[in-house]
């Protein structure tokens, strides 16, 4: 009889290369020697926006390579679902898979909290508030709505009033060490910006943001998303318009705290940490999804200069920059330098990356590790008569063969 040899997937065989070569950093994770994890010991963090993409992932890396004592989570009541039962569905996540095997109990230091970032004073309690404000070392305020069409008065709501409000909040913390808010690299990425560079500094708001916060609390919705165009003007979207807003009050309120600004690009799956390739559903509706779906071979053709910049960041490169943001700005803050810091958190300052780059790749190095569930390949060489067939039948959508950006047949 013959004997039967199975043989892995080659993108499973690949990913079980990167997860062998990690295993000597985790090693060194776990010593826990570093200057910056030596920071994070005892200290009590305080984490807005934590059932989020890049929350959960943060909440993975502080759990599994700090000893944090505990993180204070914000959540709210969704779709009929307690607080707890919404912990229990996020912590199901394959994320948490190496932190569930390396610390089995490591939900003893997760502390839920009962709120809703849109709300005045985030939705606490006083006794949550008082229990905060007299525990935490250290705020992240990730929490941010991120659809680009979202109505004006709930963009603002939760980005702009949201962050006033957690900023109040981080300014009643009697023990607070480090305040880091998340922007985007797009919050200032204006109309009349475009071919320029985006500097690590703070621009000027687009609008005070107590006269964007009460316009939003006091005027008819209807009235507000009919001037909606005129107000932001300027900026592509409401979530861009309203984070910019929300610079301000890092700006202003925050003046007096020991507070940094992240501003990370378009987030994409892990490129490391915890294991390479980790995306959730939520991070799906962006730049990872149409990833997804072009190496599927769903995702047919895409218009888009070949020399355009593709501009994002590995959701585990953005948390650790999170979290040495943390501790470089209490460290700041204790030699006496206390002017805020802005961090861009971006990859083509040092490996720019171009569409037509990742056009070679779709074309050549992702048809070596083909999913078992793909559909078809990319483009390569012999389909050009089919790139320049199409482009003559392709109406308005595809003018000019130079400028389109296929990927699979």
């Amino acid at each position: 009889m013959a004997k039967v040899v199975e043989m892995m997937d080659p993108a499973q065989e690949f990913e079980a290369k990167i997860v062998t070569r990690l295993k000597p950093l985790n090693e060194l994770t776990a010593r826990g020697t570093s200057d910056v994890q030596q920071f994070y010991n005892g200290v009590n963090v305080f984490l807005t926006g934590g059932s989020g993409y890049l929350g959960k992932q943060l909440i993975e890396k502080l759990l599994r390579a700090t000893a944090v004592s505990k993180i204070f989570v914000l959540l709210r009541s969704k779709k009929g679902k307690s607080i707890e039962q919404r912990l229990t569905e996020i912590l199901e996540d394959p994320l948490y898979d190496l932190l569930r095997e390396q610390q089995p109990y490591f939900t003893q230091r997760l502390v839920l909290v009962s709120g809703d970032i849109s709300e005045l004073r985030l939705g606490l309690s006083k006794e949550d508030w008082d229990t905060i404000t007299e525990q935490v070392d250290v705020v992240f305020h990730l929490a941010a709505t991120t659809r680009f069409d979202e109505p004006l008065r709930v963009a603002t709501m939760i980005n702009i009033r949201g962050t006033r409000e957690t900023l109040v909040l981080g300014k009643a913390c009697k023990k607070l060490k480090s305040f880091v808010y998340v922007s985007t690299a797009y919050s200032h990425a204006c109309i009349d910006r475009i071919g320029k560079d985006l500097l690590e500094k703070f621009y000027k708001s687009p609008i005070n943001p107590e006269t964007m916060i009460q316009m939003a609390e006091t005027m008819d919705e209807a009235r507000l998303n009919d001037i909606t165009p005129d107000l932001i003007n300027n900026w592509p979207n409401t979530y861009t318009f309203s984070k910019s807003i929300a610079e301000e009050l890092a700006h202003t309120i925050g003046n007096d705290l020991p507070l940094c600004v992240v501003r990370p690009s378009i987030v994409t799956s892990s490129i490391l940490e915890p294991n390479p390739g980790w995306v959730d559903m939520s991070c799906m509706y962006g730049a990872s999804g149409l990833m997804c779906t072009i190496g599927l071979g769903i995702t047919h053709v895409m218009y888009a200069g070949n020399s355009n910049i593709a501009e994002y960041i590995p959701v585990d490169y953005v948390n650790n920059a999170i979290v040495i943001a943390g501790w470089e700005t209490a460290r700041r803050q204790g030699t006496g330098e206390n002017k805020t810091k802005i961090y861009n958190v971006c990859s083509t300052a040092r490996n720019l990356a171009t569409w037509g780059h990742h056009r070679s790749i779709a074309e050549k190095e992702a048809r070596k590790y083909p999913s078992p569930m793909i559909v078809a390949y990319g483009w390569n060489k012999r389909h050009a008569w089919k790139r320049k067939k199409i482009c003559k039948t392709g109406k308005k959508i595809v003018q000019n063969v130079k400028d389109a950006y296929f990927l699979s047949a």
